[in-house]
């Protein structure tokens, strides 16, 4: 059974689902999502731990700052220590998925001592995925619809049809309809249309430092210089649905200089799903694959040491 709570973090209240007892694990959504796009993850480890799921700031019940510059990673990453503080003095395991993974890739490296493991699923390493949007054409043309999100239209655009652009392009037409149960649906319209909660999602696209140029082939500029600042050094699984047609797998190269063996020598890990629609049942996204395989996945993964 979930449980409801809000939790005061500064001048940000963040809603979150919680269950179970015993070490914290604690789940990061992505966009266009919420809290509850984990409850069958939340449901199977809270038999073993104490789960919690919140809706990032921006979304849902949580706090919806309009301006884009409180989405920057330092707030996030700020939020993310909070809620941690909050609930547990020991370290605790971070599961994240797209954006949700991009704060986790944060906390990982400003603040390792908070992490026993980390899990990412489809969301790249912030110094790698410079690299792929400075040097990867194809994943620079991938990354085009982050120009939309950013833009000054986008609230209405995303909002037309009810929300026809974040069911059919972003969780995928199949997944909407065929996995989705009508209390999924229902429940996604309504975190939707909470008010200032389109602004909030699209805030952290509008507030990212690394975007696409305009022109696929161009070249990005750094956001920092001394890309050692990003090492994480907490034993990490990465899970990555090949078939994600917006992060491409060129950024699960070169992951190894940047997750490196932590103190006690445990090694990070990926796990590429070659055939993720065929699996997920939705068409070329990572929704499917967090939603359908990860339930059973990341609970055999973490039954014994990352790979």
């Amino acid at each position: 059974m979930l449980s409801h709570e809000f939790v005061d973090v500064h001048d940000i209240r963040l809603h979150c689902l919680t269950a179970g007892q015993g070490k914290l694990m604690l789940f990061l959504h992505g966009f266009p999502e919420f809290g509850y796009a984990w409850k069958e993850q939340l449901a199977e480890f809270g038999k073993d731990y104490h789960v919690v799921a919140p809706d990032l700031r921006g979304y849902n019940l949580s706090s919806r700052p309009a301006e884009p510059e409180q989405y920057q990673m330092k707030h996030l990453v700020e939020d993310i220590r909070g809620l941690i503080a909050h609930y547990t003095a020991e370290k605790c395991v971070l599961v994240a998925h797209d954006w949700g993974g991009a704060v986790a890739w944060g906390v990982a490296v400003a603040h390792p001592d908070l992490l026993e493991k980390l899990v990412i699923i489809n969301s790249p390493h912030p110094a790698v995925f410079q690299r792929e949007m400075r040097h990867n054409p194809v994943q620079q043309q991938a990354s085009q619809y982050m120009l939309l999100l950013r833009s000054a239209e986008a609230e209405q655009r995303v909002a037309a049809n009810g929300f026809a652009l974040l069911r059919e392009q972003f969780l995928g037409d199949r997944l909407w309809k065929e996995l989705f149960t009508e209390e999924d649906r229902q429940a996604f319209l309504q975190a939707w249309a909470q008010p200032g909660a389109l602004r909030g999602a699209l805030n952290y696209y509008r507030a990212g430092r690394v975007v696409p140029p305009e022109e696929a082939g161009r070249t990005v500029g750094e956001v920092n210089r001394d890309l050692s600042m990003y090492v994480v050094r907490v034993p990490t699984l990465v899970i990555w649905g090949e078939q994600d047609k917006y992060l491409l797998t060129g950024n699960l190269e070169g992951l190894e200089s940047v997750c490196t063996r932590s103190d006690d020598q445990a090694r990070a890990g990926w796990l590429a799903l070659g055939d993720s629609r065929a699996a997920a049942g939705d068409k070329s996204t990572d929704s499917g694959v967090c939603g359908a395989v990860i339930p059973n996945l990341v609970c055999c993964c973490w039954r014994q040491p990352p790979c």
